[in-house]
């Protein structure tokens, strides 16, 4: 992905070195030109000194072309107004802020503008969000190790027992909603056409459920 990250306190350049570290495409975006110096080394992006809300340090930073944009500054307010930037004007497909003040959280949302709060685990949570849209976690646990993820279960995995989709340790099933009706599963229950599968994953296995489920969804 090519992804835009305007902010580079710790948040945003640990979720840039993240993201560079998996060959993403990332330019991040600070106020301060001294903000660089938390990023390593040899950090295989690019970094920009200016004000991440000037349309015109945006498009320098290619978001007319981006996947994402994420919004990371110290500032709920310039972060608010990136966001809808990105949004409303450069029409950019996944957009994410993160909010220091939860009040605001609301605010967000009625935009449609997908927001992370708690600091302990926001790196984990954008990450989380970028790379697999169609498994965002309804619940987290702890600083976001454990997640509750529910997807619809591909159509070619009817007929195959439920169990054998777990993974010890990493993927459990734990309920399926299936017409209108919600279930808890046996070991013998077996998947049926339709049905929405819950999953509780570790964070580190979510890129493995998504490759398990991606041959039907195709994202």
């Amino acid at each position: 992905m090519k992804v835009v990250i305007v902010g580079c306190g710790r948040v945003g350049a640990a979720l840039a070195a993240q993201l560079a570290r998996e060959s993403h495409d990332v330019h991040v975006i600070d106020r301060e030109q001294a903000a660089r110096r938390r990023l390593p080394p040899r950090f295989p992006g690019r970094f920009q000194a200016g004000n991440g809300f000037s349309r015109s340090i945006l498009e320098q930073a290619g978001i007319a072309r981006s996947d994402a944009v994420v919004a990371v500054t110290s500032s709920d307010n310039s972060n608010l107004v990136i966001a809808r930037i990105a949004k409303e004007t450069f029409r950019v497909p996944t957009v994410l802020a993160h909010v220091h003040d939860p009040r605001r959280a609301n605010l967000y949302q009625g935009l449609g503008i997908p927001t992370v709060c708690d600091v302990t685990w926001s790196v984990h949570r954008i990450h989380q969000m970028l790379l697999h849209r169609h498994l965002v976690p309804d619940v987290t646990f702890g600083n976001g190790e454990t997640l509750l993820v529910r997807s619809a279960l591909p159509a070619y995995l009817a007929g195959r027992k439920l169990s054998e989709f777990e993974v010890d340790g990493e993927i459990r099933v734990v309920e399926v909603t299936r017409d209108g009706r919600s279930l808890m599963p046996r070991q013998n229950t077996t998947a049926a056409p339709g049905d929405v599968v819950t999953f509780v994953v570790a964070a580190h296995c979510l890129h493995r459920l998504r490759a398990f489920l991606d041959k039907e969804l195709g994202t």
